[in-house]
């Protein structure tokens, strides 16, 4: 059976996150081509064939249209493949709400309208690939700090700041959140008493945006709050072949 997939990420009002998920698709794509199967079968009569690989993204907030339209409508425009297999790939990093809750309501409803013949794939999300925590430590290692933050956004959601501590801990880091506490200024005054000169501060986000610039700015407030200390704020994870790698070993 053929198979298309769509990344879904949040949304955002800034251009750059679409453009980078564009890009991520593309690359996605190019994963898929090498390890595409090629059996279709045509009236009836088994032929091999080469299939073309569709890679679409959708995003669950801000939006003109909710995600489960999105859905179906990506879906109905491959329609010449007749029944195929559409795999959902969140790229969310937390196991919160949107990952737990409203992405599967989402892919819920696009499925009691497509049917039978498009069989919907919930996929693992992102965050929970192991791999991820390399590509952090490459992030880190450019830095040349004594002390490590991973800054990610956090969540409400029970259990779902877990994933990070862990990875957290593995990296040599301590955790701050965006959303919720502990904040970065609170952690970057933390070790700052602790004794710490250099800080390397990690924004554990797929793209540059909205956040990242108010990452941005709240460090350069801090460092000319604390100017005997040296803040070294990294890229956020950004669009990769390895990122890509990542995605598709979730979803091959």
């Amino acid at each position: 059976m053929p198979s298309a997939y769509l990344l879904i990420s949040h949304g955002s009002r800034d251009p750059r996150p679409e453009i980078a998920m564009q890009q991520l698709a593309k690359l996605v794509s190019e994963q898929a081509q090498g390890n595409l199967a090629d059996i279709a079968a045509i009236g009836g009569v088994a032929s091999v064939a080469r299939c073309e690989t569709l890679v679409g993204t959708a995003y669950l907030e801000l939006s003109p249209e909710p995600l489960h339209e999105q859905i179906i409508k990506f879906a109905r425009n491959i329609a010449p493949l007749q029944k195929f297999r559409l795999k959902i790939v969140p790229l969310f990093l937390l196991p919160g709400v949107h990952v737990m809750e409203d992405i599967p309501t989402e892919v819920g409803l696009a499925s009691q309208v497509l049917g039978q013949d498009i069989l919907i794939e919930l996929q693992p999300y992102l965050g929970c690939h192991p791999g991820l925590e390399r590509l952090l430590a490459k992030q880190f290692a450019s830095a040349t700090a004594t002390a490590r933050i991973l800054l990610a956004h956090g969540s409400r959601r029970p259990g779902s700041r877990q994933p990070v501590e862990v990875m957290a801990k593995n990296l040599g880091a301590v955790t701050a959140y965006w959303s919720v506490p502990p904040s970065l200024e609170t952690q970057v005054q933390e070790l700052i008493i602790a004794g710490y000169k250099q800080i390397a501060i990690l924004p554990y986000f797929l793209f540059a945006g909205g956040i990242t610039d108010a990452i941005a700015q709240t460090t350069e407030k801090l460092q000319l709050q604390f100017l005997e200390v040296n803040l070294q704020l990294a890229e956020p994870l950004g669009v990769s072949t390895e990122l890509a790698e990542l995605i598709w070993d979730l979803i091959k």
